[in-house]
């Protein structure tokens, strides 16, 4: 599977453009830039245009789709698979492939892995309401393929 054009503009509608790298106010010692970029050591990207940012993306989201590939063992719509991707884009492949959403859904309770989203809105030890926007809009792309959830 691949990811789709609508979950592209999802993602950028959830993560925001940063013209200039700065640190994640969410996680201390990560620095970004575009949509959620994140610079790794040695990684040296201080601006970035609007073509740039769309491309740092799109390979972004390549890896995820790969992984998240990787992680599944059951066939899933696209709507489903676009929103583990945003899960995954947002935080990380590992946090997926530790979840109880992805056993839940690998092992064919698929109601069960949709309510799981709500649980992953946490950081730093507190809810965020922010990330449990972004977890409720998820959810309603794998449920309903409803992509309309912005923040």
């Amino acid at each position: 599977m691949t990811y789709s054009e609508p979950l592209v503009n999802f993602i950028k509608s959830w993560e925001g453009l940063k013209y200039i790298a700065s640190g994640d106010p969410l996680v201390k010692g990560v620095r970004d830039v575009g949509y959620g970029h994140v610079l790794m050591p040695g990684e040296d990207i201080p601006y970035v245009t609007d073509h740039e940012a769309d491309e740092l993306l799109r390979t972004d989201l390549q890896e995820v789709v790969e992984g998240v590939e990787r992680l599944l063992t059951v066939k899933v719509s696209q709507c489903q698979f676009d929103a583990l991707c945003s899960f995954a884009y947002n935080l990380g492949l590992g946090a997926l492939g530790r979840s109880t959403l992805l056993r839940c859904l690998n092992g064919g309770l698929v109601d069960a892995a949709c309510s799981q989203f709500t649980l992953w809105c946490h950081a730093g030890g507190r809810e965020v309401e922010g990330l449990l926007k972004r977890r409720v809009a998820e959810q309603a792309v794998f449920h309903d393929g409803d992509y309309s959830g912005r923040p």
